[in-house]
């Protein structure tokens, strides 16, 4: 009769191979990696929404200014008197589609509030020859000055800002290649030329040469001068 050795005493078999608990150990790595995942995911969230207090400075965001300094190009002497200031908002609604493609594939959309300042001057350096006549007695003057311009809308970035943005699936792809995505280039052009035109409309001008006029009566009032008329454009006019 022929006898079966059994071991009990847990000593691995060389028969085996030796490689029945490889597959084992692999099999461990496997939760533990994802636990590992898991954890790393709770941890940026809950530093992202304020939930784990403390590692917000971890992950939080820093910036840094590396821009130089600023470079003075030109020095332009000014004789003009800006004599009023006007301030003017609008409210730019612009869309951009194409032809035969739907709005959520190809097409913009921006709503856009532009604020800025348009001031209006009169260059008083700008007198010809014969603008200025006093009398013997030195206490009439007549001067005759060009008429008041508009200066070019200054937008101002702190009060200027999209109120909504709406863009198709092939323009946000094209953002992402853009050296300059998002760009309001266009709106605030179009923002400018409406506060422009806001301004032309505005008696601005008008408004400027009043105030001009009073200035330069107050201060040859002061030099002696008993009337003083200003006038405004062409003498051939």
């Amino acid at each position: 009769m022929t006898s079966t050795d059994v071991k009990t005493d847990g000593t691995p078999d060389p028969d085996a191979g030796g490689g029945s608990r490889r597959p084992a150990r692999t099999r461990g790595c496997l939760p533990f990696a994802g636990v590992c995942a898991v954890a790393l995911a709770l941890l940026l969230v809950g530093s992202r929404v304020g939930l784990l207090p403390g590692f917000g400075d971890l992950f939080g965001e820093r910036t840094t200014d590396r821009s130089g300094p600023a470079v003075l190009k030109a020095v332009q002497d000014m004789s003009a008197y800006q004599a009023a200031s006007g301030d003017f908002q609008v409210v730019v609604d612009l869309e951009k589609d194409t032809k035969f493609l739907p709005d959520a594939v190809r097409g913009t959309r921006t709503l856009y509030v532009g604020a800025g300042t348009v001031a209006a001057s009169v260059d008083l350096g700008g007198v010809a020859e014969d603008g200025v006549k006093v009398d013997e007695d030195r206490t009439e003057a007549e001067l005759r000055l060009p008429h008041a311009v508009l200066s070019k809308p200054a937008l101002d970035p702190d009060r200027s800002y999209a109120v909504s943005k709406q863009r198709g699936l092939l323009d946000r792809l094209g953002d992402l290649f853009s050296d300059n995505p998002g760009s309001e280039q266009a709106v605030n052009k179009l923002a400018a030329r409406r506060i422009a035109e806001a301004a032309e409309e505005s008696g601005l001008t008008t408004r400027a040469e009043k105030n001009t006029t009073s200035m330069i009566q107050g201060l040859l009032g002061s030099l002696g001068f008993e009337k003083v008329t200003v006038r405004y454009g062409d003498p051939s006019r």
